[in-house]
């Protein structure tokens, strides 16, 4: 896919540097270099809008085998500020491929690297946490790179959920996307659901509509009283970037909509804000939980889940309401992945029973928000 003989470098903000050769546009790049260990799903993930301002590191080493094309979107454009590879695909072979990897990088003007060691890169962050990096495929000094890299302002404290919402309301009523048939499934829908789009995936809104739930998207600054006037029969809180903490506009809106008894359902940034709103706090991880093959389990049930998941926050074990109960958590860490609020219908979970990519053993989630609505 990319035979550039045009050298890159990864430089860390702590003075590590990798060095590579070139991939996608030219340039150079900084943002917090993270890493997702999912074997598949390269295009949902570059689009993913909770990785705004990432750059996100493949552990898989073949990248970009199947190519691109406009149904695997999981928003309008790449999501990421830049892109690590071990050894990209020289062949795009699928029939859906309507791109290849390095052409549409280049295309979107993201920068990239290839042809690191990205074990040993991977095994540094472990070790010394998630942190800011440069990469520069434009000559770029490795002194200069380090200095950009150190002087970012990096993620915490930062609202990007404002950056990537939705400017307007639309609605939303297609279903998830049927191999056999070539094109989405066309559901009816009855029940109304108000999304807020804190930098929602699409996939989980056609898992929504599978369940004959027609939605509403909303910008993340969209008032209570405002959510209220549409009539929801549910509201659903996606996920998104950045700092939870940071989006406090969101979480009194959020606090208020608690008094309304409309069933709610979050995910992820959502599962954030709503625990908030609930009195909980949060924190940074130190290097986040990517992938999809994290063992959540469900406490209520015992039962074991195999989940996609993407986010450097989360919700801190303490300090939890009496009305408040931890249905799920990682078996990884033990940190919290899943709450219910005992006397209102309202839950939400850490990873993304979405998917795509990613196993779909929490699918059984949006049954339940749909069944909360229904009754």
């Amino acid at each position: 896919m990319t035979d550039s003989d045009t050298g890159a470098i990864l430089a860390l903000a702590d003075g590590r540097i990798f060095h590579g050769a070139a991939m996608g546009a030219i340039g150079n790049t900084v943002g917090e270099v993270c890493f997702n260990t999912a074997m598949t799903g390269y295009q949902e993930i570059l689009t993913d809008p909770s990785y705004t301002d990432q750059i996100i590191t493949f552990t898989y080493p073949h990248i970009g085998n199947v190519g691109v094309n406009r149904h695997d979107m999981e928003s309008d454009t790449i999501s990421v500020r830049g892109c690590i590879v071990r050894a990209p695909a020289r062949i795009t072979s699928n029939f859906r491929a309507e791109q290849d990897l390095n052409a549409w990088l280049t295309d979107h003007g993201v920068v990239g690297i290839a042809g690191i060691d990205t074990r040993a890169l991977v095994r540094h962050l472990r070790d010394h946490g998630a942190q800011n990096g440069v990469i520069a495929s434009d000559g770029m000094a490795a002194d200069a790179a380090i200095a950009m890299a150190a002087d970012w302002a990096g993620l915490a404290g930062r609202d990007l959920v404002g950056q990537v919402s939705c400017k307007q309301p639309y609605d939303w009523q297609q279903g998830c996307y049927a191999l056999d048939a070539g094109d989405y499934r066309a559901p009816v829908c009855s029940k109304h659901v108000v999304a807020f789009d804190f930098g929602c995936k699409r996939n989980i809104f056609r898992k929504l509509a599978d369940r004959g739930l027609k939605v509403s998207v909303v910008p993340a600054s969209t008032s209570a009283s405002a959510i209220m006037a549409m009539h929801p029969d549910g509201i659903f809180l996606s996920n998104g970037p950045g700092d939870p903490a940071a989006v406090g506009y969101a979480v009194d809106t959020i606090r208020m909509l608690l008094d309304t008894d409309t069933p709610i359902f979050g995910i992820c940034m959502g599962h954030q804000l709503l625990s908030q709103a609930l009195g909980l706090s949060t924190f940074k991880l130190k290097f986040g939980h990517r992938g999809g093959n994290h063992p959540v389990r469900d406490e209520t049930t015992g039962k074991i889940e195999i989940t996609s998941q993407n986010h450097g926050f989360a919700v801190a074990d303490a300090d939890i309401p009496a009305h408040v109960e931890i249905t799920h958590r990682s078996l990884f860490d033990g940190t919290i992945e899943g709450l219910k609020v005992t006397d209102k219908p309202v839950f939400s979970v850490q990873y993304h029973p979405e998917a795509s990519p990613g196993p779909q053993d929490a699918d059984y989630l949006f049954d339940r928000f749909a069944a909360l609505i229904n009754a």
